[in-house]
């Protein structure tokens, strides 16, 4: 049940009031936590006491409780009878489906589908977001306790077997088919007021009499002396037919679920008359007779024949406000926060005791000791039904619960307080346990040290002579007001206390007597403990111990006072901002990662949940605004009204740090790096178990431990708050820079990259950490902040395309985004990033397409604007669809039209002359060609080539491509694919040859790059260009090699780094990293390498050197054909600056620059334009520069076994004797050989993007060769295909094979 922040809640007129009455009520019920008196002293330099009543954990948990119970109610009331509006638009609301239905049969939600359905909508976020406007609050009882039969439950003296019920804390309840309630509500007690103060007085007084004595019998072990006495009220529901084979009445039909509905406030009034009529009813006939003996049936059970009834009452009156604080104080709603709190007595449910605390409205303070305690708690959303130690009712007797309830009782105050008693009392205390023998009647007194006196009852022999400041003076004559007696310091020794702040030596302590009371939450996060803390913390942190001076065993009342202060203690230091950055931050900032860490693993493995949404809680103060937005110059006033606690962006980045390293701290503690980043795919694909082990194979039981952290409610619903504070201070940034009244302030840097920053900082650990495991550390971290932001968007995700760029979607997808741009100071990979789960369920046709007219805002983003979450597979899909689509279009358009001259120059047409018909089809011819057609001789490719492109109009080169090669010599082919192939193959060598003086190709590694100063034309470069986009366009590989940073310049992301020109200068790229690298203590840097501040470089053999300008856009010389310019070399500095090891930074930043941009300018510039020339330049965005150049060039591996698993056959398969021969032959081919082979049958040399799976190789039979000599082997290049016959043996196969590889040139028909 989560309650945005930037919601207003569903506050009535008196809803403040009544708020303030809930939490009085609450404070006077709930036990304070406090420090035990066996506590270190140094833990209590860092105690202080709470004031605010919703800074108490216990008063927390209840309301949330309370708020759930309300929002489930309302839901019902919803789905089953809707609001009345006609016009209701909420889907949910009954009104709006009848309204939708028009005349159509509407079936109403019976009460378990209702239940069903509310109990969902009310633990989602923001609930009240699906609340109907229109909707009423519920008045008067609902349909849920009108199926419960109330009655007297009657206690048998004979002992043989029927109902035996005790009361009182301690006291075990024998379950009867129903509920055992105990119930006796303040009502009872205002209805018996009519009679006489002396009757009702005897009354009491026999009816606790008669209690004591009934207890003692039984205790006893003896029959009661009463024949048959009626003992507590007996609540049974109506039978009602079930049917056991549904999962939603096993579940939703349960009790725990119906108390949902059971305990709302209006249903425990209905409840509480019933109760008192019966309690009546059952008064009166013991005054008059005796009660009929109950008889048993075969079960052991007690029935009532004559169990008196309570009609049912149709008209209930509405509720008036002045009976809400009674009926919550009666209801028993908030009488403990944990089952184990609870009193089971019944006595205890009718009213405030003598030793209670008195006048608590007057005495609640609403501020905090820390400003930042008094803002108000959003409602968290919905825990499980079920707490450690038994069911939520407080009404249900469970054996365990008044078990653990003993101790619990509250004591009246001591004149001393706790932290005043000495440790002499602790082992008085202790040694007179050991001393005593067990009682039933005094354990509870014995194991209980002086707390916040629950029940009131006397637990110390000073409660007779001191008396308690809380305590009623109705034993001493006439009463005192609280206000004359009570001062606020002896209140503030009576107070909750917690810890102000944790620090690491706190966080071990608390851990570790959780751990060792056994006391702490149980959970589903590995490993389930964290031991070794002493192992961990370095000498100079001293570890926190207990006063332990004995052998017994530790009391169970200290260590649920330990429980209720630790949680106390994290619930206030986790949900506050202000104690969160005191605890985990110092003067140098925040504390390092690892240390952070590892108090978040030890804190998640005892209280998960309530670590989870006290840090859930904390996260409510970074939505709201920064001060500059909140003074009053300041035009965004009026948007945010009311000042707020504010956050600057580094503090927001150090919140957000606690919480992520909370969740990563949650995943299973894996010491692996290969396991985690195998995880990490499987998570990836959206799988729980890695199946047949295609993604990655790991064990069953660590998938199903990932299963359990990345599903759990808690921490998904703080994964997405937090992603979703993202873009909240993002907006807020964009506002700052609007406001033109904060034009000269500094701009705060952006969240993200502040929070990056910090998980990239090498700081030491304060703890012993192992180089292994510091090392797994930062691999973890990254890993897993991408494992949680992919969980929130498998989560949010609708399956469309464009998703919300304002929520925790739109974070995940921000923060992934920024993690990218950072990939390489986090140890990240491509991989990392990839969520095949999205590309699996898109469609890979439409999706592409739509998303060229999708614009993307701050409410809609495109998955596509983030391609790096794709797989290379993908995005090479989404590419190539673009590129068929607009293709399709032009092809359409062109048949249409063709379609349309037709019918103009029909015999039959209006057109009758036959001019007019043939200037129409002149003017018209362009258009209406359906195909891009070349036609090239092999003597002048290069040449036929320019000439046939040049000024094409760009409809032209968007239509599917057709090349008759070599057709005047009398080649013969048909193009589908392998002419274009083998004409785009001879073109590009053709065109990169270093002849020309256009390119250059390193002698070394291939790598073919433009020459500087060319002196070939610029429109030669753009034709360059042009060929190579067109060759893309229509999915063909090229025979060239280009270095990364080509790619990386044709996508628009700069070249500035070394290993970006590693590949093609590989030479350079040491020399300088030498440079860099080199430490001065060996010599200074202009000794030992000598170089000067300047670019040199070859053009056509002179040596051109230019010295480098910083700042300066200078540009490169060119060679000019003019027979009176000046020779470039003249122009060569004289005399450079030296690099030394202040400026060898700079010189290494501008070689980079001056070798990639400044010395090819004009020659990028027009290839640049030549290449984007057929491709859209929004689907470039979907390439990376690896996948690019794999797009244009290919793959120049050639693994044989891939090729052989990709092969068909024809006329033989893959056992026939040839065939085996011909493999054995290709595998002992070189790399050059396996080219030639690739080249002979598909006419590229090149694997395409995608593997060999992409290739079509088909090996067919053609025919039988006896002798040594014979046909030679041929293919089809345009199918993919190779014609072997069948030879005699495979001596004959390799020399027919390696001849036909040899001389293959041309096309022609078989």
């Amino acid at each position: 049940m989560t309650r945005e922040v930037n919601r207003l809640a569903d506050n009535g007129p008196g809803h403040n009031s009544l708020e303030a009455d809930i939490l009085a009520a609450l404070w006077e019920q709930v036990p304070f936590p406090r420090l035990p008196i066996d506590a270190p002293s140094e833990i209590k330099e860092l105690v202080i006491d709470v004031e605010n009543p919703k800074r108490v954990y216990a008063i927390y948990h209840a309301s949330r409780r309370h708020n759930l119970q309300l929002l489930v109610e309302k839901f019902i009331v919803q789905l089953r009878y809707g609001c009345g509006f006609i016009g209701c638009v909420t889907p949910s609301c009954f009104s709006c489906r009848k309204r939708v239905a028009g005349k159509a049969p509407v079936r109403r939600y019976n009460p378990t589908s209702a239940r069903t359905l509310a109990i969902f909508l009310a633990s989602q976020d923001d609930a009240d977001s699906r609340l109907c406007p229109f909707i009423q609050p519920p008045v008067g009882p609902s349909d849920a306790v009108r199926s419960l039969l109330f009655g007297p439950r009657y206690t048998a003296s004979s002992g043989d077997g029927l109902d035996t019920a005790y009361r009182g804390s301690g006291h075990k309840v024998k379950p009867v088919r129903g509920i055992s309630s105990g119930l006796a509500p303040k009502r009872r007690q205002t209805r018996r007021s009519t009679r006489s103060p002396s009757a009702q007085t005897s009354r009491k007084g026999s009816t606790q009499n008669q209690n004591e004595q009934s207890e003692d019998e039984m205790d006893n072990g003896e029959a009661s002396s009463l024949p048959d006495t009626t003992h507590g009220i007996r609540i049974a529901e109506k039978s009602v037919s079930k049917d056991y084979r549904s999962f939603a009445a096993n579940v939703f039909g349960t009790v725990a679920f119906k108390m949902l509905e059971w305990l709302t406030p209006n249903n425990m009034e209905a409840m509480s008359e019933k109760v008192a009529a019966v309690d009546d009813h059952s008064y009166i006939t013991g005054e008059t007779r005796a009660c009929p003996s109950p008889s048993s049936d075969q079960d052991g059970k007690t029935s009532l024949p004559s169990t008196p009834t309570i009609p049912e009452s149709e008209d209930q009156g509405k509720v008036r406000d002045s009976s809400e604080v009674h009926r919550y104080a009666a209801s028993g709603l908030y009488q403990r926060a944990h089952p184990e709190h609870r009193p089971v007595s019944t006595t205890n449910l009718q009213g405030p005791s003598s030793h209670q605390r008195r006048n608590s409205n007057a005495r609640i303070r609403t501020s905090s000791v820390s400003k930042s305690q008094a803002r108000t708690v959003p409602e968290p959303l919905v825990e499980s039904m079920t707490d450690d130690t038994g069911p939520l009712s407080p009404s249900i007797h469970s054996p365990q619960a008044e078990k653990i309830s003993k101790g619990l009782v509250r004591p009246p105050p001591m004149a001393r307080t706790t932290s005043q008693v000495t440790s002499s009392d602790v082992d008085a205390m202790l040694e007179r346990e050991d001393s005593e023998p067990a009682s039933p009647h005094s354990h509870v007194n014995r194991h209980h040290l002086p707390m916040d006196g629950a029940n009131g009852e006397e637990t110390s022999s000073s409660a007779g002579t001191v008396r308690s400041l809380d305590v009623s003076d109705e034993h001493h004559g006439t009463p005192v007001t609280s206000d004359k007696v009570e001062s606020t310091s002896e209140l503030d020794c009576y107070l909750p206390q917690s810890l102000s702040r944790l620090n690491l030596q706190a966080v071990n302590f608390i851990c570790d007597v959780l751990q060792e009371d056994a006391t702490s939450e149980r959970h589903l996060l590995e490993p389930p403990t964290i031991s070794g803390s002493a192992r961990r913390s370095s000498s100079r942190l001293k570890s926190w111990k207990r006063k332990r001076r004995f052998q017994a065993t530790y009391p169970q009342n200290l260590k649920l006072q330990w429980k209720l202060f630790a949680e106390q203690s994290i619930f206030h230091v986790l949900s506050d901002p202000r104690a969160l950055l005191d605890s985990f931050t110092n003067s140098n900032g925040m504390v390092d990662s690892q240390t952070l860490w590892y108090c978040m693993l030890r804190l998640t493995r005892v209280a998960p949940s309530l670590v989870f949404d006290s840090l859930w809680i904390a996260l409510a103060g970074l939505f709201a605004p920064p001060k500059t937005l909140q003074t009053a110059r300041s035009p965004t006033l009026k948007i945010f009204p009311g000042s707020q606690m504010s956050f600057t962006n580094a503090e927001t980045a150090s919140l957000m740090s606690v919480c992520f390293h909370a969740l990563v701290a949650a995943a299973p503690l894996v010491t692996d790096s290969r396991q985690l980043n195998d995880m990490s795919r499987i998570r990836a694909h959206g799988l729980t178990l890695a199946g047949g082990g295609a993604v990655a194979r790991q064990p069953v039981s660590l998938c199903l431990q990932y299963e359990d952290v990345f599903t759990d409610d808690m921490a998904l619903r703080l994964a997405r708050r937090l992603l979703r504070v993202i873009p909240t201070r993002r907006h807020f940034d964009e506002l700052i820079e609007l406001d033109l009244e904060l034009e000269d302030r500094i701009k705060e840097p952006d969240v993200l990259e502040i929070l990056l920053s910090q998980l990239e900082s090498s700081t030491q650990s304060v703890l012993n950490f192992s180089k292994a495991e510091r090392s797994m550390h930062e691999k973890r971290v990254p890993i897993l902040l991408l494992d949680w932001a992919r969980a929130v968007m498998l989560h949010e995700w609708e399956g469309k395309p464009d998703v919300s760029g304002d929520g925790p979607f739109g974070g995940a997808l921000s923060l992934v985004a920024a993690m990218y741009q950072k990939r390489q100071s986090l140890l990240l990979g491509d991989v990392h990033f990839r969520s095949e789960y999205f590309g699996e369920r898109l469609d890979p046709l439409q999706i592409p397409v739509s998303w060229l007219s999708f614009t993307s805002t701050k409410q809609k983003v495109h998955l596509l604007d983030y391609p790096y979450i794709f797989n290379p597979a993908s995005l090479v899909s989404y590419f190539r669809a673009i590129n068929f689509s607009r293709m399709s279009c032009s092809y359409e358009e062109s048949n249409s039209l063709l379609n349309r001259i037709k019918a103009i120059i029909a015999h039959d047409s209006l057109v009758t002359a036959p001019h007019q018909k043939s200037v129409l089809q002149d003017l018209l011819k362009v258009p209406s060609a359906k195909y891009l057609i070349l036609d090239i001789s092999r003597k002048n490719v290069l040449r036929d080539a320019f000439d046939q492109l040049w000024r094409r109009e760009e409809r032209e080169l968007m239509k599917p491509l057709k090349v008759h090669l070599g057709e005047d010599a009398g080649e013969e082919g048909f193009d589908s694919g392998g002419v274009q192939q083998e004409f785009f193959r001879l073109a590009i060598v053709d065109a990169l040859n270093p002849d020309y003086g256009a390119f250059t190709v390193d002698d070394r590694t291939r790598m073919t790059w433009f020459q500087p100063g060319s002196v070939q034309p610029e429109w030669k470069f753009e034709l360059v260009g042009l060929i190579v986009s067109l060759a893309v366009y229509n999915g063909l590989t090229l025979p060239i090699t280009f270095p990364k940073a080509l790619y990386r310049k044709l996508l628009g992301e700069p070249v500035t780094e070394l290993h970006h020109i590693a590949d093609g200068w590989p030479d350079l790229a040491n020399g300088l990293t030498n440079l860099l690298e080199w430490n001065e203590r060996d010599g200074s840097v202009e000794d030992i390498f000598v170089l000067t501040y300047e670019f040199s470089t070859s053009m056509f053999g002179q040596p051109i050197t230019r010295e480098m300008q910083p700042s300066q856009r200078t540009s490169w010389p060119q060679f000019s054909d003019h027979p009176d310019s000046t020779p470039l070399p003249t122009s060569n500095p004289d005399d450079a600056p030296l690099v030394t090891g202040d400026n060898r930074n700079a010189y290494v930043s501008d070689y980079i620059r001056y070798l990639t941009d400044v010395s090819v300018a004009p020659q990028f510039a027009a290839f640049a334009r030549g290449f984007h020339t057929c491709l859209q330049p929004k689907s470039l965005q979907l390439l990376t520069p690896s996948l690019l150049q794999n797009l244009v060039e290919g793959t120049q591996e050639i693994d044989i076994s891939e090729l052989r698993r990709a092969a068909r056959y024809v006329g033989w398969d893959a056992s026939h004797r040839a065939v085996r021969d011909f493999w054995s032959v290709v595998r002992r081919y070189d790399e050059r050989m396996r080219r030639k082979l690739l080249e002979f049958v598909t006419a590229s040399d090149r694997v395409p993007v995608g593997g060999m799976a992409n290739v079509q190789f088909v090996v067919q039979k053609n025919g039988e060769e006896e002798g040594e000599a014979g046909h030679l082997p041929t293919a089809y290049t345009c199918y993919g295909t190779l014609l072997l016959p069948e030879y005699r043996d495979k001596e004959v196969l390799r020399e027919r094979l390696n001849m036909a590889l040899e001389n293959a040139q041309g096309f022609g028909f078989a």
